[in-house]
């Protein structure tokens, strides 16, 4: 999977997702209810009520991609967000958290370093 690579933002949909929705109506979630562009160069992603399924929408040249995956046990461990709040925006480092099982907040994570130069 190489959607790290192109996409420069993640965007993960506050609360329940109805995963019955397929590329079009995750698509018209994203642009109606988000205020977002599903066009941009970006990561929707979306969890279902259990925590166990999740889908991630990307846009890609000429198409959309549409990543599913569901747990066999355990769960996503899911941000709670304000409830006035229909995104959380996060980095593609914790998405990868996200989807090893991990929280989004690690806070024993080294922090990233913005190197300018070599010592």
């Amino acid at each position: 999977m190489d959607w790290d690579s192109s996409a420069r933002r993640v965007y993960l949909a506050c609360g329940a997702t109805d995963m019955r929705k397929s590329i079009d109506g995750l698509a018209a979630l994203v642009q109606g209810s988000f205020r977002l562009d599903p066009f941009a160069p970006a990561l929707f992603v979306f969890c279902n009520r259990q925590r166990n399924k999740l889908k991630i929408l990307q846009w890609e040249h000429n198409g959309f991609w549409l990543y599913y995956r569901r747990l066999e046990r355990r769960q996503f461990q899911w941000p709670q967000a304000p409830r006035d709040q229909a995104t959380l925006a996060i980095s593609l480092r914790q998405l990868r958290w996200l989807l090893d099982g991990l929280t989004v907040d690690q806070a024993h994570a080294h922090a990233p370093v913005r190197a300018h130069h070599v010592v």
